[in-house]
């Protein structure tokens, strides 16, 4: 992807901008080069003419490229998630499938908004770069987990054939990966949208609640819960 040439010629901002201006302009600006290159690809020059500084203003504020990766895209998608977790409802009087599929349809929903964030952090992980962790550096998805595979646990009162951590994992990495490669999986003409997301939502509930549809005897997957 090719950078904005205007971007690039290192204009200076035409204004004075107070402290918390100009960082959050660097953090905008981080982001957005982030996103687009990966953490490898960027450089400070390119996120400092974006920003409409320079690379010395930069690291005023923060200490390395690794730190500003953090600030600009792990740090902020770690509070998407806090707020996706806390926006959660609470077990209702709807029935558990009900309640499910419509979690589930909210998680897609929410990889998408936030794909290009979840696309660099994936990229970061392969760079292998010890000072910046990637996935692992998004605290709450652990949280996440950890409350995902408290829920079926409680389904299933605790007889599962498989791990409810390693269900919960796999099920989200399903999500995941149908959202990021959508275009790549799916040819046009294969399937509209409507039709992708109730697949991946039938294959998280056969799968991740199939202990509690084998425990209530009946295969009903009125059984399963949400993973909220």
């Amino acid at each position: 992807m090719p950078r904005n040439n205007e971007a690039t010629k290192g204009e200076r901002p035409r204004q004075r901008r107070s402290p918390s201006q100009l960082r959050e302009a660097i953090l905008r600006a981080a982001e957005a080069e982030y996103c687009a290159f990966g953490f490898s690809g960027a450089t400070t020059a390119a996120i400092a003419a974006l920003a409409q500084t320079t690379e010395t203003q930069i690291f005023r504020y923060f200490d390395s490229k690794a730190e500003l990766f953090r600030e600009a895209i792990q740090r902020p998608l770690d509070q998407h998630l806090q707020a996706f977790m806390a926006a959660s409802p609470a077990a209702g009087a709807a029935p558990r499938e009900l309640q499910a599929r419509s979690y589930i349809a909210e998680l897609q929903d929410f990889i998408e908004q936030h794909q290009r964030m979840f696309r660099s952090l994936i990229v970061a992980e392969t760079g292998k770069d010890a000072d910046v962790p990637g996935m692992g550096g998004v605290d709450a998805l652990q949280a996440y987990f950890a409350r995902g595979a408290d829920v079926v646990r409680r389904r299933t009162g605790g007889e599962d054939k498989l791990p409810p951590e390693l269900m919960v994992r796999i099920s989200f990495a399903a999500v995941l990966g149908c959202v990021l490669f959508k275009d790549w999986l799916y040819p046009d003409g294969m399937a509209d949208d409507a039709a992708i997301r109730a697949a991946m939502t039938r294959f998280v509930l056969d799968g991740i609640y199939a202990d509690a549809a084998a425990l209530s005897g009946s295969g009903d997957k009125s059984a399963a819960g949400t993973a909220g």
